[in-house]
């Protein structure tokens, strides 16, 4: 074989001689791909479909398999078109792939034409050496001694043997072309599986150019080039069969068909995921993502449990809840009067008409939200250290223990290389390689980075305009809903105040403008990436993250800030109220009473469920009636007629981002159940719920409604994780600030150990304390209520309105300035943040430290396979010399020079 050598992933790609590639010309047929129609020769376009076997994803000869497809629709003005198909399929030939075309009128449309692609052993051979591809060379005989005590309660749990483990476990080894006689290879068609050679092949169809030789437009290469300027359609491997049925094809695997039965049904949501055979299909880059999402789910069942504990906790101390007795008693709450919530159409009213909200709240508020905070700060911390654990397993069992993420990732973008034309020795391989300037590098990024500020910012706008809003409709509100006929309904009567009408309304605004300002922003962050040319397809992938991370992060996490740290917080008091921008008619927004963490509470719930139930709508039933739309003629067509890559070919592409956008969806959750649980315990629990509704939606539509992807490799989830890590720790001074600040937790202790009556640990008076009193007269007409806004029992008699602070009645020299219990109070918030945050930070650091990285029955298995490999690989060397040398012997009288053999310590220090 001849080639232009050249490194992985540069200009040239590996060239193969006619000798060494397969005539295509088996049962008298030969197909030319640079034919632009693609048509067959006299003899063959008369093949009847009837007779083929369309269900199979092998050649016609029935031997050759199909490991990628292309498509394209020949239209009559697209010369230009057709020259660039008839040189990148003459190229493709040129590097040893074999092409063979379905005409037009062999398809169900009639006007689509389907290019197969298969690569015969020579190519995979080269490729996979080029690639560093790891292959089996002996059989593991290293004994798992891994069982599990009371390993029969989980059986209800298992797959069948074959589904989980679909291939025995092997010694590998990167692959060597050279040395190919020292692997397993049993057959050379089945050695490599579909999604390794569906992955090579993409390699080359990545960097196969469609420009003749003497063309001086050299930048011109790439399928994913020709799919953007409609050269073709389509272009994806097959899958192996349909998924509901098995392949009539005995030598078609019909794995698609195990895992839509095993996996993608929802009636297995209680079974274990078969992520071995995950992994052999789709390659370990999804495999990953589906392990790191089960583990998650199971790990969400502990937080779920607990959070459902504190919540029946609350519920059950529901009657011991003092303040809230006060509140709602006609003699405490009926007497106290207070301020108005707004000025001039916000009326005086009484306490007791938040007792509603005050009970609510106590369900939420109480002592076990402190203690489920704090357990949730060490649950992030099991979760994380005990999925690298996880993770570290999985990179043994999928040969990802010397796999170097960034090694791999050295073989350039195509479209770095083909953008990039200058030109720079690289310093470790001797070669010259393309590089961006740095001046074009800065001016790249400071653009990209001056757009994502501009759509931060815009966010931050829109969430203005939403608080404008809360605080311009209240007025309304609150003027409509006094003489409302839903007041008087039995049962939701109580329940329907100006404070949650507001606060819904304005939740339900937000995330419609939340969904919006994706939709939009998705699109921009992917161009202003493509803009930064990056290097290397993990770079893109990082920079892509770090920008979706950020906006949603703002996005979806924005209001939820300003219900927890903002409301309430500087609204003054009457007489001296603070407004919004300090110079507008909109009055700051005062807490309930009750407090404002029902409000968050109220906000998380609307966001996190809405979000959750459009995310599950968006990914299984757009993408279902896309495909039912699509194939709506052939489904009338006998089965006969509709061809496997007809049927791929209908389906919707799963896309380089497929599983960027799942991942962001999980973290985002991820982030809602920690930053802000301490307002709603049941967060995991709503969240559990809808993971293993995801494990399986997102199972099967993988499985059923979308095109096979590439197979791609990755060891870890990759920038995710350091985001997760970042996020675990904000949780911990969020929940902190929350309970201190957004909850009453902090002045119910202070006022029960300080403030008592007598001295008693009792919270009877805590109403009382916590109110301040403000002289009516003193209102400044701007600000006070219209006459005709008061209600009926409102009379001269009343005299003063109470407020929710702590301050100095009228009178007093002090007055309206803070008492000292304001101070005790802000101190004991101060005091109970720090304290939070060095318990929980001390125990997530010593948890991480107990709990290793790496299993050590890993560690050490790891240890022993390298030191096997090695041992081996020296005794394969030997043995081909001593048969080199032994020939060698027969042709000379000279003695044979014995080969020194190196002790098994050596190769086993070398090793460690």
């Amino acid at each position: 074989m001849h080639r232009i050598t050249g490194r992985a992933g540069g200009d040239s790609l590996i060239e193969m001689s006619p000798s060494d590639s397969f005539n295509d010309d088996l049962n008298g047929y030969h197909q030319h791909p640079s034919s632009s129609t693609g048509s067959f020769q006299e003899g063959q376009s008369g093949i009847d479909k009837q007779q083929q076997s369309k269900d199979s994803v092998f050649f016609r000869d029935g031997v050759r398999r199909i490991d990628f497809v292309l498509s394209y629709d020949d239209d009559k003005d697209g010369e230009r078109k057709q020259e660039r198909r008839k040189v990148y399929e003459a190229n493709l030939e040129k590097v040893g792939l074999e092409l063979e075309t379905e005409d037009k009128s062999e398809s169900e449309d009639g006007k689509t034409y389907f290019v197969k692609v298969h690569a015969p052993w020579e190519v995979l051979a080269t490729y996979a050496d080029v690639l560093k591809i790891k292959v089996p060379f002996k059989v593991n005989d290293i004994p798992d001694n891994s069982e599990m005590p009371m390993n029969w309660l989980s059986t209800p749990f298992r797959l069948p043997e074959h589904v989980m483990h679909p291939e025995p476990d092997f010694f590998t080894a990167p692959f060597n072309k050279s040395k190919s006689d020292f692997f397993l290879i049993d057959n050379k068609d089945t050695f490599f599986p579909p999604s390794t050679r569906n992955r090579i092949v993409y390699y080359i169809l990545s960097r196969c150019s469609y420009f003749r030789d003497e063309c001086a437009e050299k930048d011109k290469k790439g399928i994913k080039r020709l799919l953007n300027n409609g050269t073709y359609t389509a272009a994806f491997p097959l899958h192996d069969s349909r998924y509901w049925i098995r392949s009539r094809d005995d030598k078609c695997e019909s794995e698609r068909y195990n895992l839509y039965k095993h996996w993608a049904r929802f009636l297995c949501f209680f079974k274990e995921q078969p992520l071995n055979l995950v992994r052999k299909y789709y390659g370990e880059k999804i495999g990953i993502y589906f392990a790191w999402l089960g583990f998650y789910t199971e790990m969400l069942l502990f937080a779920a449990v607990v959070g459902t504990i504190c919540f029946i906790y609350g519920f059950l101390t529901y009657g011991d809840n003092q303040w809230s007795e006060e509140i709602c008693s006609d003699k405490i709450g009926g007497n106290i009067v207070m301020c108005p919530l707004c000025d001039k159409k916000c009326s005086y009213w009484k306490l007791n008409t938040t007792c509603n909200s005050s009970w609510q709240s106590h369900l939420f508020d109480n002592v076990g939200t402190v203690f489920f905070a704090i357990f949730m700060g060490i649950w992030v911390t099991l979760f994380l250290e005990f999925w690298k654990r996880r993770q570290a397993r999985l990179e043994y069992e999928w040969d990802l223990v010397d796999f170097e993420e960034e090694q791999q990732q050295l073989q350039l973008r195509p479209e770095y290389e083909t953008k990039c034309t200058n030109r720079k020795m690289n310093r470790i391989t001797q070669e010259m390689e393309p590089y961006l300037p740095i001046t074009s590098k800065c001016a790249r990024s400071c653009l990209s980075g001056a757009t994502v500020l501009l759509w931060i910012s815009l966010i931050i706008a829109c969430i203005i305009g939403v608080i404008a809003y809360r605080l311009a409709v209240y007025a309304a509100f609150a003027s409509i809903m006094k003489d409302s006929p839903t007041a008087h309904l039995e049962v939701v009567g109580p329940y329907i105040t100006p404070q949650l009408a507001t606060s819904v309304t304005a939740s339900c605004i937000n995330f419609v403008i939340i969904m919006i300002l994706n939709l939009m922003y998705e699109r921009v962050a992917v161009w202003i990436t493509d803009m930064e040319i990056p290097k290397t397809h993990l770079e893109y992938e990082n920079k892509l993250t770090v920008k979706m991370f950020l906006f949603q992060f703002v996005n979806y996490y924005s209001s939820c800030f300003y219900v927890a740290f903002f409301k309430g917080k500087f609204v003054g008091y009457p007489g001296k109220y603070a407004y919004m921008f300090g110079w507008s008619q909109l009055r700051n927004e005062e807490c309930d009473p009750g407090g404002c963490l029902i409000e968050l509470t109220t906000q998380l719930v609307i966001v996190m469920t809405g979000k959750q139930v459009w995310g599950n709508i968006q990914e299984a039933l757009v993408p279902w009636l896309m495909n039912w739309w699509g194939s709506r003629k052939a489904r009338n067509h006998p089965e006969s007629l509709y061809s496997r890559w007809e049927q791929d070919h209908d389906l919707q592409g799963f896309g380089q981002l497929g599983l960027f956008y799942e991942y962001l969806e999980m973290v985002i959750q991820f982030g809602f159940i920690t930053l802000f649980v301490a307002s709603f315990p049941l967060a995991p629990l709503l969240a559990l719920i809808n993971n293993i509704i995801e494990v399986r939606v997102d199972a099967w539509k993988l499985t059923t409604q979308f095109r096979r992807p590439v197979a791609a490799k990755a060891h870890s989830i990759g920038a995710w994780a350091e985001i997760l890590n970042g996020m675990a720790v904000l949780s911990v001074v969020t929940n902190a600030f929350i309970v201190a600040f957004t909850s009453d937790m902090i002045p119910r202790l202070v006022y029960m150990y300080a403030y008592a009556p007598k001295g008693e640990m009792t919270m009877k008076g805590y109403i009382n304390n916590s109110l301040s009193v403000f002289n009516i007269s003193e209102f400044p007409e701007f600000s006070r209520p219209d006459d005709d806004e008061n209600p009926a029992w409102f009379n001269s008699s009343i005299t003063t309105c109470r407020y929710r602070d702590y301050r100095y009645p009228p009178g007093h020299e002090k007055q309206y300035s803070h008492t000292m219990q304001f101070w005790h109070i802000l101190a004991a918030k101060l005091a109970f943040i720090i304290i939070m945050e060095h318990v929980v930070f001390i125990v997530k650091f010593l948890v991480a430290w107990l709990i290793p990285d790496v299993p050590a029955d890993v560690r050490a298995r790891v240890k022993r396979e390298r030191y096997l490999v090695q041992e081996y690989l020296h005794n394969y060397e030997v043995e081909k010399l001593k048969i080199q040398l032994s020939q060698n012997s027969s042709e000379c009288n000279c003695t044979p020079m014995i080969y020194p053999s190196l002790s098994k310590h050596e190769v086993l220090s070398e090793c460690l």
